[in-house]
């Protein structure tokens, strides 16, 4: 790369950074009323936390906590190891169509992914961008060669 190269690209990052920063909290500001009536519609239909905190593998793999609203029921991840034979993707990852630990409320915020929109305080953070790719969970990310994913050389979205 040369010098001008590189510049531009510092220069873009910058630039997407401010715009993910101005974005995500106009976002937030505007999306407040609907955080406050998910956060009750999760309380009254169960016990638990609000907000779901799942680990996951950031830009050059280094590790973040990601929110999401909960779609599942409390010891979902409890129960995970022993589904895992149920998986119906090879490989580390994890994925079943028909997930009975999904609640009632989950599958819609799921259907419409309003489970993801506390992701915008992962943004404000830093640990995201409004555009990219899919985090991988850490222990799944654990069992993937890093010089040979480009993808991760880059913040997730």
């Amino acid at each position: 790369m040369t010098y001008v190269q590189i510049k531009q690209s510092k220069t873009n990052s910058v630039r997407k950074r401010i715009f993910d920063i101005i974005v995500a909290g106009i976002l937030l500001c505007l999306l407040s009323p609907f955080f406050i009536i998910i956060a009750l519609a999760i309380k009254i239909e169960s016990k638990g936390p609000v907000f779901y905190v799942a680990k996951r593998s950031g830009r050059k793999g280094v590790a973040f906590d990601l929110y999401k609203f909960r779609s599942m029921i409390i010891n979902a991840d409890s129960l995970k190891e022993n589904m895992r034979c149920r998986s119906e993707v090879d490989g580390p990852i994890f994925k079943i169509r028909k997930d009975q630990r999904i609640t009632k409320l989950g599958q819609f915020l799921r259907k419409y992914s309003l489970d993801e929109l506390p992701q915008l305080f992962n943004v404000l953070k830093g640990d995201m961008s409004l555009v990219g790719p899919r985090p991988f969970p850490v222990n799944e990310s654990e069992k993937i060669a890093y010089r040979h994913i480009p993808r991760l050389n880059i913040r997730p979205g």
